[in-house]
C-alpha cells in the first residue's frame, strides 16, 4: 500500500512489492496470481472492517440506519489514507474479480459480504419485514454494489462535499424504505 501510494498503482511493479515486503517472487506468486489480486484483497480488507463495526454495534441496541452509518464511515476512513486513483483501480479490481466469479460459475471463496448479518438481525428483530434468505442476500449484494458504486463515485469527486458515508447511507437507507413498503 505504501509503494501505491507513493509510486502510483500503475508504475508499481511485482519486482517493487517483492523487495518493498522482502519476499521472493515465488512466495508473492505463491499467494497471488496476479498484481490485481493483492489489490482486490486490499478492498475485502476494507470490507471486513466495516462489517465488523456492524457486528459489534449489533451487539446492544441498533438502529439499522445507525449501524449503515457507522459502517460506511470506517470504510471512508480506510478510502481516505489512499490517492482516489487507486480506490477506483480498486474497486474496477473488484468488478473483474465478481464477473470471473460469474464466468466460471464458481464461488469467490472470499467473505466481502459487508450487510447481511445487519439485515437477517434486523429481520428477526422485527426491523425489517419478513424477508427470506435468498432476499436478505439480495438486499445486501443491492446495499454492497450502492457502496462500491458510491465509492467510485465518492473517488470521482462526484459527491462535492458531502462525504461519502453520508450519501450512501441516505441511498441504502432509501432502498430499505422500498422494502419495508413494498406489497407482498
Amino acid at each position: 500500500m505504501a509503494l501505491w501510494r507513493t509510486k502510483g498503482y500503475a508504475t508499481t511493479t511485482i519486482a517493487d512489492i517483492c523487495t518493498a515486503a522482502g519476499v521472493s517472487k515465488a512466495l508473492f506468486y505463491f499467494y497471488f496470481p496476479r498484481k490485481e489480486d493483492v489489490l482486490f484483497e486490499v478492498g475485502v480488507m476494507s470490507t471486513r472492517s466495516a462489517h465488523r463495526a456492524i457486528h459489534k454495534l449489533l451487539q446492544g441496541p441498533y438502529e439499522i440506519e445507525a449501524v449503515i452509518a457507522a459502517a460506511l464511515t470506517t470504510f471512508e476512513r480506510s478510502m481516505a489514507r489512499n490517492p482516489k486513483e487507486l480506490v477506483i483501480e480498486t474497486i474496477l479490481e473488484g468488478y473483474r474479480h465478481e464477473h470471473r466469479i460469474l464466468a466460471e460459475g464458481a464461488s469467490s471463496g472470499v467473505d466481502a459480504d459487508m450487510f447481511s448479518e445487519l439485515f437477517a438481525r434486523a429481520t428477526v428483530d422485527g426491523k425489517l419485514p419478513d424477508l427470506n434468505d435468498e432476499e436478505i442476500t439480495h438486499l445486501a449484494y443491492l446495499a454492497q454494489t450502492m457502496v462500491s458504486e458510491g465509492a467510485r463515485h465518492w473517488a470521482a469527486g462526484a459527491f462535492g462535499t458531502r462525504s461519502f458515508a453520508e450519501v450512501v447511507t441516505s441511498d441504502i437507507s432509501t432502498l430499505i424504505d422500498g422494502y419495508r413498503h413494498r406489497k407482498p
